[in-house]
């Protein structure tokens, strides 16, 4: 299977977010790179009722031990917010500026982690890229697909990109989408 993969980006950048962005980019081909190399053994894991960590300690092998990132590292709180955000996983560009990563399975658009996840990104001080890993789609007891959360979340969060008007803070967002479709 085919792992897909989807890039948004804010309508106006500064010359300092063109530059951090090829970095960015830099570190999603090979995240990407990395999810087609373990399709088989992610399509083992991510069947019905499997622990959502499966899939997050294969990605975690990709994201730790060779790009760099941190593990469930409590971000800078932000002005205002009580939240002490903790995202899977995170990476520094420079100082005050870094990409958040989650790994996501059955909740991603059922209980909106999806919009949790841009959210946590938006309000953090030192993260302006995220990067999504969700499943292409979640399967019932019988096998079928019950719900098709890549599909899903481009839609969702796509919408955030594109338009002045509708844009968060948030430079950037990668989203992946791993497992079987059909």
């Amino acid at each position: 299977m085919d792992v897909r993969y989807q890039r948004f980006v804010r309508s106006v950048l500064s010359p300092d977010d063109s530059r951090e962005l090829e970095e960015v980019d830099r570190l999603a081909v090979e995240l990407h790179n990395h999810l087609q190399a373990s399709s088989a053994e992610i399509d083992l894991v991510h069947v019905h009722r499997a622990q959502s960590s499966a899939v997050q300690t294969i990605v975690s092998i990709m994201l730790r031990e060779h790009l760099g990132f941190r593990e469930e590292v409590i971000l800078t709180p932000s002005n205002g917010f009580t939240t002490l955000a903790r995202p899977d996983f995170v990476y520094g560009l420079a100082p005050g500026r870094g990409i958040i990563a989650e790994v996501e399975r059955g909740g991603t658009t059922t209980n909106n982690h999806d919009l949790k996840d841009l959210w946590k990104t938006h309000v953090a001080p030192d993260a302006q890229h995220l990067f999504l890993v969700v499943p292409n789609a979640n399967w019932n007891e019988a096998g079928a697909a019950r719900e098709r959360p890549y599909t899903r979340v481009l839609q969702r969060l796509g919408a955030f990109f594109g338009d002045p008007r509708r844009e968060v803070d948030v430079v950037s967002l990668h989203v992946f989408g791993y497992g079987r479709s059909a």
